[in-house]
């Protein structure tokens, strides 16, 4: 949350170790998104219906600036149930106290009301409409994924809604709903949780328990029956519209009123094992914060890092009307290519030259996974290669392949860490996405930020994202080196490319 000039993080957190368990809500509070001051956990296992762990939730500012917390509580039971946290002094810039009130939990699962105690957590930011604030939990039934929704006058008395906001057969748990309204107008601006009315489309995510990745549908909320109905945008099941189509997980927006924006960020874990976990002591990084808004397409949503990023970026380089034939690759030098910041936009053939595509490759990774980065198509492979060692025996692969279906192009946009490390027992799954462009223009253009053992990118203006946790073995520090290829059949040309090296951040 934002709060009197303080942005306030709260995470999931073993205090004891590196692996799941002993779950207390961490806080840091930071200024501008980037540089972060931990502070004592905010909420930790302390009264009966909590103490076997205080899992995830969100916070609400109510009338007055008063903010509280809602989270998930396990109790003696060991039942999931909906608890609520305050702060214990206001007057305190961290607000680094939390109380929990006598009244709680709040909202609990019974056989009167039908909700397993076993599949009931995550409660949203609440939103105030007719008289009622209101809270959505994810929930299931069988393997239906629900968003139940309850509603209260005073934020105290919690009463369940006849029926669940949305819901989805053959989902499974839904994890870490979130519930938000976009501006129609295309324009980067947020809204405040509890707008509503013309001009205004909501987006609601979930995570899936059953696969570790998140979709989320663009519709609308009819108030009056407390019913979201998405427009059909995209699927309404796991082949649907992600955030990202990597690693990236129990994600969540906040509306940052300083700003005027909406803030997403999501949680990457690990690629390599348990065991590495332990002997590095620590597991799981948080991606860079990103502004979401609705695409002028009303399809979908775009996404862009937080402008902030932008003040760690040292010096810089810049490359224009870079030709690249067929199956070279081009050095971008005077940056330190293990921490940097790349943005580089495209000049493609024309599209009669491109690939007829096949209907049948509905799914986007198996098509990444089939057409690697080495395998030459006609307009494409093209992209960036990554932490990449000199002789290329190990780098990660971020690119673009384009088709076409009748007139109509059709882009896939992947992320190959097949040769991302000489370790064997690190995962190296192959990412893929559709990117929804028309091309018109003939220009495809691609950011990535590099950190390391991180990669995030976003395709054609943050259409369509992709993080990678990399753990390359030669590629490091200063021998990780940053490419520019194509290893298509057609000559692609960079009509511009700029990067940065990035200083570090204060992170706790």
């Amino acid at each position: 949350m934002y709060y009197n000039g303080f942005y306030h993080f709260f995470y999931q957190y073993n205090p004891y170790g590196a692996v799941w368990g002993n779950i207390v809500w961490a806080h840091s509070v930071s200024k501008d998104l980037i540089n972060w001051k931990p502070l004592k956990p905010a909420i930790f296992p302390s009264k009966p219906f909590d103490i076997n762990g205080c899992w995830s939730g969100s916070a609400t500012i109510l009338p007055g600036n008063k903010p509280v917390i809602l989270y998930t509580g396990i109790d003696t039971q060991n039942r999931q149930v909906q608890n609520i946290a305050v702060p214990k002094d206001l007057s305190d810039p961290y607000l680094v106290e939390w109380e929990k009130p006598d009244h709680n939990p709040l909202m609990v699962p019974t056989q009167e009301n039908g909700v397993n105690a076993s599949s009931f957590r995550d409660p949203t930011t609440a939103w105030f409409a007719d008289g009622h604030w209101k809270v959505l939990v994810g929930n299931k039934r069988r393997k239906r994924g629900m968003a139940l929704l309850y509603r209260s006058k005073d934020f105290k008395h919690w009463v369940k809604a006849k029926h669940p906001l949305h819901s989805s057969k053959d989902t499974g748990m839904w994890e870490c709903p979130d519930f938000y309204p976009v501006s129609e107008d295309g324009r980067r601006h947020g809204l405040d949780t509890s707008i509503t009315g013309n001009g205004v489309k909501h987006v609601l995510k979930v995570s899936l328990d059953d696969t570790k990745f998140e979709y989320y549908t663009v519709g609308r909320y009819i108030r009056q029956f407390d019913r979201y109905v998405p427009q059909n945008t995209s699927a309404d099941d796991a082949t649907g519209l992600r955030y990202d189509y990597g690693k990236f997980y129990a994600s969540k927006t906040v509306f940052d009123q300083s700003k005027n924006r909406r803030v997403l960020w999501g949680w990457m874990n690990e690629s390599d094992s348990v065991n590495d976990d332990i002997s590095k002591g620590w597991a799981g990084v948080q991606a860079i914060p990103r502004t979401v808004w609705l695409d002028t397409s009303g399809k979908q949503l775009l996404q862009w890092p937080v402008e902030e990023i932008e003040s760690l970026r040292e010096s810089g380089v810049q490359m224009h009307n870079t030709h690249i034939s067929p199956g070279q690759h081009v050095k971008v030098q005077g940056i330190t290519a293990s921490q940097a910041d790349v943005e580089v936009t495209f000049d493609l053939p024309m599209l009669e030259n491109a690939e007829v595509f096949d209907s049948q490759w509905t799914n986007p990774q198996h098509l990444c996974n089939q057409k690697d980065s080495k395998a030459a198509g006609s307009i494409g492979p093209f992209g960036l290669l990554i932490l990449a060692s000199e002789n290329l025996d190990e780098y990660s692969a971020v690119y673009f392949r384009v088709f076409k279906d009748g007139n109509k192009p059709v882009v896939v946009m992947c992320s190959d860490q097949s040769r991302s490390t000489l370790r064997p027992e690190v995962d190296k799954t192959t990412y893929g996405g559709f990117v929804d462009v028309d091309l018109k223009d003939g220009k495809l253009s691609l950011r990535s930020l590099i950190d390391h053992s991180i990669i995030e990118s976003f395709g054609a203006g943050g259409k369509t994202c992709m993080t990678a946790r990399v753990y390359p073995t030669k590629a490091l520090g200063e021998k990780a080196n940053l490419f520019a290829f194509n290893y298509g059949r057609q000559p692609v040309t960079i009509s511009k490319l700029e990067a940065w090296s990035v200083s570090k951040a204060i992170i706790n």
